[in-house]
């Protein structure tokens, strides 16, 4: 399903016109991941996938020791690296975000809990909101394999905790990331009044502040 790039239509502004205000959001209480990627270099990458670019995005900048967040698309090859191709949801494709952070500020196991508890929701397969199609699924692709250890052992912990009603359908991929095009960039940023944003993305970066205030900047 292609997000609606028109201002005034499209399902999120039907919903905004029904009900008054955009839907709420809230961080799930989860722990704090029991491993983490030992912090080394001045910077490191992160690259996660969960619906909508321009929400993750949104909430990635706003975290603390995060220095650039990209979106774009990640598996698939780079020939069907774009959007029109993408939206078919034939290229094997995710939207996703690489996040590129300070590890003395910020560690690879904090960003996954920001990504679990509100970024998206893990629990969604192939869909995320009002997005539906594998281009919108859940996945993390570490970069390496202490990354991949690390997501592992997090969503192993997170399952036998129960800290969400429904099973985590994350995916662990392996697969190259390509920026998506100029004008998914900052998107949050550039169109705050857009009914996509309004209605999905702001009430996601609010709770993140609630959520996570030591984190937010």
């Amino acid at each position: 399903m292609m997000k609606i790039l028109l201002p005034v239509a499209g399902v999120a502004a039907a919903v905004i016109a029904s009900t008054g205000f955009a839907a709420a959001e809230r961080a799930v209480p989860i722990p704090a991941a029991a491993i983490d990627v030992p912090a080394a270099g001045p910077t490191q990458t992160a690259v996660f996938a969960g619906g909508c670019f321009w929400g993750m995005e949104a909430v990635f900048e706003h975290v603390k020791g995060v220095r650039g967040v990209t979106a774009g698309y990640a598996g698939g090859t780079r020939d069907t690296a774009n959007y029109d191709a993408v939206s078919t949801e034939r290229t094997g494709h995710a939207e996703a975000v690489k996040v590129v952070y300070d590890p003395r500020q910020v560690s690879y196991a904090t960003l996954l809990r920001v990504y679990f508890s509100i970024a998206h929701d893990p629990t969604q397969l192939n869909r995320q909101g009002p997005d539906s199609g594998p281009s919108y699924r859940s996945a993390v692709f570490p970069q390496d394999a202490r990354q991949a250890a690390v997501a592992r052992a997090y969503i192993a912990q997170l399952g036998a905790a129960k800290s969400f009603r429904a099973p985590i359908v994350t995916r662990i991929e392996q697969g190259g990331f390509y920026p998506a095009e100029a004008y998914h960039q900052n998107f949050y940023d550039r169109n705050p009044t857009h009914p996509y944003i309004v209605h999905w993305d702001k009430p996601k970066v609010a709770a993140f502040k609630a959520g996570f205030p030591t984190l937010y900047r």
